[in-house]
């Protein structure tokens, strides 16, 4: 397959390294990438600047394109201007740092994979649950695993996979584990702090409060030693709450509301 590959820990992290020199046995890759790390930025794209893309080489050889923008700026530029052909997959990662929980809602690794399938492209999100690492044998495996069986039976539209593999070798990890999303909450504060020209500054710090302990919770996979495979959309409907809405009368309010202001 054709993949487009991206990251949010930049274009030199290691993660995407391992992930390219796996891929690249098996596919056909194209990397493009934030030129520095762009961690947490959820799916922010730029519209009030300009992009500027230049080429990238890594052990003396041309490895991809570094992007000015976001994560899921790569994905949109690469499949509107620079990917062509167009890529068959998009593939994110390997972020260090699992993406369970609210994370999701965070995470440029994530906002990447998504802003695939909202170009109409199948598209896979990699984290590892680990902010060092050296072994990403069990994630590129995971990557490589879940790419051939897209290939195969490929993936309902608007729908991305977020994986998250235990900071384990692989021939510890237990299996795959098919997950949703779970509750993760955090203990956060801001430190405050005083800079060199005795401006004050705040850094946000934290820590896990409370985490969701059921078995097919992304978050407890990751604790029991499994990758978490969790099918993720852009659409945040929550379309059970829908009828209950129409029982509050809102629509007719707005219908009275209307007619009372054109009077």
């Amino acid at each position: 397959m054709r993949i487009l590959l991206t990251n949010d820990d930049g274009i030199f992290a290691k993660g995407i390294e391992a992930l390219h020199d796996a891929l690249r046995r098996h596919h056909d890759v194209v990397v493009i990438a934030p030129e520095t790390e762009r961690s947490a930025v959820g799916h922010a794209i730029t519209f009030l600047d300009p992009l500027m893309v230049k080429p990238v080489k890594r052990n003396g050889a041309f490895f991809g394109y570094a992007c000015t923008g976001t994560p899921a700026d790569c994905v949109k530029l690469g499949i509107c201007e620079l990917v062509r052909p167009l890529p068959d997959v998009v593939v994110s990662g390997i972020n260090l740092g699992a993406n369970v929980g609210v994370n999701v809602l965070y995470s440029g690794t994530v906002s990447a994979a998504t802003e695939g399938t909202i170009l109409g492209f199948p598209a896979i999100a990699v984290s590892i649950d680990a902010f060092e690492s050296q072994d990403f044998s069990a994630a590129t495996w995971a990557a490589l695993h879940l790419l051939a069986v897209i290939e195969k039976r490929g993936l309902p539209l608007g729908v991305c996979l977020n994986v998250n593999v235990p900071n384990l070798p692989r021939e510890k990890i237990r299996g795959m584990r098919i997950t949703r999303q779970g509750h993760l909450t955090y203990q956060e504060n801001y430190e405050r702090r005083i800079d060199p020209r005795n401006r004050v500054y705040y850094w946000l710090t934290g820590s896990v409060n409370e985490v969701e302990n059921s078995p097919d919770a992304d978050v407890q996979a990751l604790a029991d030693g499994f990758i978490s495979v969790t099918p993720i959309q852009h659409d945040l409907t929550h379309y059970a709450m829908l009828a209950e809405l129409k029982q509050w009368g809102l629509n007719d309010a707005s219908t009275r509301l209307h007619v009372a202001a054109s009077r």
